[in-house]
C-alpha cells in the first residue's frame, strides 16, 4: 500500500494540539483502504507544552512522528525538515491551527489521481479575519505575483498536496531564505487548485502577522525577481534625463531658486539610500548562503 505523510509545523499550539488531531485521526480512517498515513510534526521550539503533547501522542501511535528543534528557526524551516523526514509516496502539508481544513486533504488526493502532482488550497473566503489582515493578504499576493518572475498562484499558503517527485525536486534545493510556496511552482510540475473557504483559528493567535508576512514577502520577491534592481536602473535613467533638463534650465533660463536645488539633492540622497538597501538585500542573501550554515538544528525525534 501507498503511503501519505503529512507534516503538521508546530509552534506554541498548546490549545490546539487536540483537535488538530482528533481531525487528522479520522481523516487517517478515510484513508484506511486507500493510503497508509503517518503524521510528521515538527515542533520549532515551541515555549509551551506543544512538545510535552505530542511526545505524549507519539508514544501511543507509532504514525504520530515528532521532531523537535533545538530553538525556533521559522515555520518555513519547519516545513523544510518536514519535507526532509518525508518518505511516503505522497507528502501533504498543513498548519496546526485548523484554519485549513484536514478533511480536504482527502480531497487533494483524489485531485492528484487525475493527473496532477501537486494540489493546492486557493483561499476564497477568509472567516473572521479583519478587513485589515484581508486588504493586506490581498496585497500580498497580488504584489508578490507581479514582482516575481514565477506563476505563484495567488490566494494560496503552504497548504498542499504533492508527489514524491515533486518533494525530492523540493528536497535538492537547499537556499537559506526559503519561500516554500514559490519554490514547489518553480518546479515546474503539473498542479491545480484546490478552493475551499478557510476557517477561522481553532484557539490561540496567528502566528503570521504584519511583520511576518512583509519578511516572507521580501523573501519571495528577493529569491525569484531581479525586478527591484531593473526598478532601480529605469529609476536612475529617468532621473538621469530629468538632472540633463535641470541643468539646461538652470543654464537657459538662470533658475536661481536654492529650493529647488536642495530638492533635487535631498531626493537624490533617498534614491540613493534605497539603491544600497535593495542592493544590500542581495548582498546579505549572497552572505548567508556562503556560510553554509545548516537550515536548523535537531535536538530529538520520535518514531523515526
Amino acid at each position: 500500500m501507498k503511503t501519505l505523510d503529512i507534516i503538521v509545523p508546530v509552534y506554541n499550539e498548546e490549545d490546539c494540539i487536540d483537535k488538530t488531531l482528533e481531525r487528522l485521526l479520522n481523516l487517517k480512517e478515510t484513508f484506511r483502504s486507500k493510503l497508509k498515513v503517518n503524521f510528521i510534526f515538527v515542533n520549532d521550539g515551541s515555549k509551551d507544552s506543544s512538545a510535552q503533547i505530542l511526545a505524549k501522542y507519539a508514544k501511543e501511535d507509532k504514525s504520530i512522528k515528532l521532531i523537535n528543534f533545538s530553538r525556533n528557526f521559522g515555520h518555513q524551516m519547519a516545513l523544510t525538515a518536514g519535507l526532509d523526514y518525508s518518505k511516503g509516496d505522497y507528502t501533504a502539508i498543513i498548519d496546526a491551527d485548523l484554519q485549513d481544513p484536514p478533511e480536504l486533504i482527502y480531497n487533494m488526493y483524489e485531485k492528484c489521481l487525475e493527473g496532477y502532482d501537486i494540489v493546492y488550497g486557493k483561499r476564497l473566503k477568509r472567516k473572521n479575519e479583519t478587513v485589515f489582515k484581508k486588504l493586506t493578504a490581498w496585497g500580498f499576493y497580488r504584489t508578490l505575483k507581479s514582482m516575481c518572475n514565477l506563476d505563484i498562484p495567488t490566494d494560496t499558503g503552504d497548504f498542499r498536496f504533492i508527489t514524491k517527485d515533486v518533494r525530492n525536486a523540493f528536497n535538492s534545493m537547499r537556499e537559506k531564505h526559503r519561500f516554500i510556496r514559490g519554490m514547489i511552482p518553480w518546479t515546474g510540475f503539473k498542479s491545480a487548485p484546490l478552493p475551499y473557504n478557510r476557517d477561522e483559528r481553532a484557539a490561540g493567535v496567528t502566528k503570521y502577522p504584519l511583520s511576518k508576512m512583509l519578511k516572507l514577502a521580501l523573501d519571495g520577491i528577493f529569491s525569484f525577481s531581479f525586478k527591484p534592481v531593473e526598478m532601480l536602473f529605469a529609476l536612475s535613467a529617468f532621473l538621469f534625463i530629468v538632472s540633463l533638463i535641470v541643468l539646461a534650465g538652470a543654464f537657459f533660463f538662470e533658475f536661481e531658486e536654492e529650493w529647488l536645488i536642495s530638492f533635487v539633492l535631498v531626493f537624490l540622497s533617498s534614491v540613493h539610500m534605497l539603491a544600497f538597501g535593495i542592493l544590500g538585500q542581495y548582498i546579505g542573501r549572497i552572505y548567508d548562503e556562503t556560510r553554509n550554515r545548516p537550515l536548523y538544528i535537531v535536538k530529538d525525534t520520535i518514531n523515526f
